[in-house]
């Protein structure tokens, strides 16, 4: 099973479609707003609700940030890229984030946060060399993980080639790109690459994409945390989505 830790996280795990085996609040935890809906949720879901002492908690804790509140689910599972063509091909002007070998547990997390926010119908990441959907990754999303879909693939090139032949024009962030990302047209199917925290997009992923663009840098620093650019690269197509 897996332990989700927060109060946030916890309320969205509920919120979700996952099936909640039980919740673990310590005792003399504060009745917060948080707590009442968690309260309220588990009971709609027929979801058992135990106060254990908070050295109990403590205990279960995997990273030590659980606000007094532990939730026990059944395994996260990521989708699969067949399940996922059908299910976006639904969606109006789909956007998909793929994530070329994101290693850090809080840059994926924020990364999730940030797409869910977005309205990002999907994430693609590589069963190899990725950080996979972790307690960290968990909490640091706030628990949005439960409402986006995660594809996990063996190979992303491939993953690439088959959005583009349902239709996607596949955008890379890389520096040596010519174009701005607000000179670009991010519109219709859009499929967004991000290179790792180090080495940035692999060599062939890259030659597989359409079109590459960059974030313009104005300061000493040249270059932007990942999930801060990622943040930003999906704000402009949502942006551009919304002003038509």
């Amino acid at each position: 099973m897996d332990i989700i830790e927060g109060r946030n996280p916890v309320f969205e795990l509920l919120r979700g479609e996952r099936e909640v085996k039980k919740i673990l609040i310590a005792q003399g935890l504060k009745e917060t707003e948080v707590i009442k809906k968690i309260r309220v949720l588990a009971g709609e879901r027929h979801v058992p609700v135990e106060v254990l002492p908070r050295e109990k908690i403590e205990s279960l804790s995997h990273i030590e940030v659980h606000q007094g509140v532990i939730a026990h689910a059944e395994d996260f599972r990521c989708q699969s890229i067949e399940d996922f063509l059908v299910r976006v091909e639904k969606i109006s002007e789909p956007i998909v984030l793929i994530l070329d070998e994101i290693t850090d547990p809080q840059n994926f997390g924020s990364l999730i946060r940030s797409a869910e926010t977005c309205g990002i119908s999907g994430i693609i990441i590589s069963k190899k060399r990725s950080v996979g959907v972790t307690p960290v990754v968990y909490k640091t999303s706030a628990g949005a993980i439960e409402h986006i879909p995660i594809v996990k693939v063996s190979n992303l090139v491939q993953a690439v080639e088959r959005l583009k032949e349902n239709g996607f024009w596949i955008f890379g962030a890389d520096a040596s790109a010519e174009k701005n990302y607000y000179e670009a047209d991010l519109s219709g199917k859009l499929g967004l690459v991000l290179g790792g925290e180090d080495k940035g997009i692999a060599r062939l992923l890259l030659e597989k994409c359409d079109f590459l663009i960059k974030i313009p840098m104005f300061g000493k620093v040249n270059s932007l945390n990942v999930a801060v650019a990622g943040a930003i690269l999906m704000c402009e197509a949502r942006r551009q989505r919304i002003r038509g």
